[in-house]
């Protein structure tokens, strides 16, 4: 039986058809950014007073400047109360003057909001302000808690049921459910939506990944996964200038159900990889694919290529037992994922607190998807140069370090730790753009999907618990960049127990994985 490697490279490992894959693939990649739109941009604190139009019906010539004298209580510091206003009364306007109101409770017809920034988010259509403004970290929870349950279900399933329709029926469940939750007239529902297109964006990225690397020869295999990370940081750009312009959440949601229908009329055309159908022992489509694949190419199939193809394919057995069943697999597993939830958890927690660091929220957003772009374009000739290990730990080791300088700082030095949190991040994604290379070629075909299923899990849980960790900040503000600064610092001396894959062939055995330290 020829190795796979051999029969890719007879058809060509990088050829138009895999350059037309990786394509198609990136278009949705560069779209997975914008579903966060809704989450992002929600100014958490929006300048407010409660609706007191109650009094009109006593006053109707009343103006703004005296409605709000009447019915609303001062702080402290002489504003008018953004949570509170005065009980409404049945009296005529002069004894509303003459005596005044004392009495105060909630707001008890919603709220006024400035306009000023956004025209609507899901804290002003759904009133998470005051005794409510928490739910705003937990829509935020509940969308990562999506993502994780999606890394979780989609992982496993793609070694069962292929590649390919992994990868496809996310598509469909992004689009479908980020229209509900546009349309969504509660938050609950939009919750559920959320989380819905969370799990399908978790499922996406992961199972395009593999398909897109188990189709790319040895050659250009980091150059696939790198790729479609940069169209996902270049997605990041366009979000912020797609909220910059379109400043009503629910019309964002409804402008990015465009091009996620034209992603559904492609889609249904990707090929299944050839390397899952070997496994699985399915040598006749094997075969076909590989005709195709060098048609497009336009290499010419070697006579006896195909002979080896048709052999008889041990079929490979994966999943959760296996890999569990091997303590050198099992190692590999744990400190990836190490790595994967420290950078993960930096990189969540500085993007969540975009709003916080004292400059223009649109241009913050931008410049983190700006400096995305050259961490992928390095982490691909890096990876070449230097390695997958050595990229992996000087790149968490110094994002870390350079998180935890902002510490030095004092907190009115907006421009000062944009710009460090800017860096720091640069390098979480760069060694996270490493991760998502690293841990496809740890690990064998028929372990392969699981594996990066698994260790995405902690990935997401990383995600899910980033807003958790923010809000300890409200015991010390320190606290959230000391944690994960702290944790990746741990996990880059961890990664010095992973063997060097570069320049090596993808396992497709067991033996062959374990063979690789």
């Amino acid at each position: 039986m020829r190795d796979f490697g051999e029969i890719l490279r007879a058809v060509g490992d990088f050829g138009l058809f895999q350059k037309l894959l990786l394509l198609g693939l990136s278009f949705q990649s560069f779209i997975l950014p914008l579903f966060f739109s809704s989450l992002l941009f929600i100014q958490s604190d929006p300048g407010r007073h409660c609706n007191t139009d109650w009094i009109l019906r006593a006053g109707p010539n009343l103006t703004i400047d005296e409605q709000l004298n009447l019915t609303l209580p001062r702080e402290k510091d002489g504003t008018f109360s953004r949570c509170r206003m005065f009980v409404p009364v049945d009296w005529d306007i002069d004894a509303v003057r003459q005596y005044g109101l004392n009495e105060t409770t909630e707001c008890q017809d919603g709220w006024v909001y400035d306009k000023t920034l956004y025209d609507a988010t899901i804290v002003t259509d759904f009133d998470l302000v005051c005794d409510k403004s928490y739910l705003a970290e937990v829509t935020q929870t509940a969308f990562m808690a999506g993502v994780l349950a999606g890394s979780f279900i989609f992982g496993p399933a793609g070694e069962s049921y292929g590649r390919r329709r992994t990868t496809q029926i996310p598509v469909v469940l992004m689009l479908v459910f980020s229209v509900i939750a546009a349309s969504s007239p509660n938050l609950y529902v939009y919750m559920v939506s959320q989380s819905t297109v969370g799990a399908a964006m978790g499922g996406f990225r992961i199972n395009a990944a593999v398909l897109a690397t188990e189709w790319v020869g040895v050659t250009r295999r980091s150059f696939a996964s790198c790729v479609l990370q940069m169209f996902a940081a270049v997605g990041q750009c366009a979000m912020a200038g797609l909220v910059y312009f379109i400043r009503d959440w629910r019309l964002a949601q409804y402008v990015m159900a465009g091009p996620q229908a034209l992603i559904i009329l492609y889609i249904w055309l990707i090929p299944e990889s050839a390397r899952w159908l070997l496994g699985q022992g399915r040598t006749q489509e094997v075969n076909k694919l590989i005709l195709k694949v060098a048609a497009i190419n336009k290499h010419t199939v070697p006579v006896n290529l195909l002979e080896g193809v048709t052999d008889k394919h041990k079929i490979q057995s994966g999943g959760i037992k296996s890999l569990f069943a091997s303590p050198v697999l099992m190692k590999y597993l744990l400190v990836i994922s190490c790595a994967w939830f420290s950078i993960n958890l930096g990189y969540f927690c500085i993007t969540l607190n975009v709003g916080k660091f004292g400059l223009d929220i649109f241009l913050v957003r931008f410049l983190f998807g700006v400096t995305e772009i050259p961490a992928h374009l390095l982490c691909i000739w890096f990876l070449e140069v230097l390695g997958r290990k050595i990229s992996l730990i000087s790149t968490i080791l110094t994002g870390s370090i350079i998180c935890l300088l902002t510490l030095a700082l004092p907190r009115d030095s907006a421009v000062a730790i944009t710009l460090l949190v800017t860096t720091g991040r640069f390098f979480f994604n760069w060694s996270a753009s490493v991760c998502m290379v690293y841990v496809q070629e740890l690990f064998p075909t028929s372990l392969r999907q699981t594996a990066v299923g698994l260790a995405s899990v902690s990935f997401r849980i990383a995600g899910l618990m980033s807003p958790l960790l923010n809000l300890l900040a409200i015991y010390h503000w320190s606290i959230p960049t000391a944690v994960f600064s702290i944790l990746s610092l741990v996990s880059g001396a961890l990664a010095f127990l992973l063997p060097e894959t570069r320049r090596i062939e993808l396992p497709d055995s067991t033996d062959e994985a374990e063979g690789n330290r």
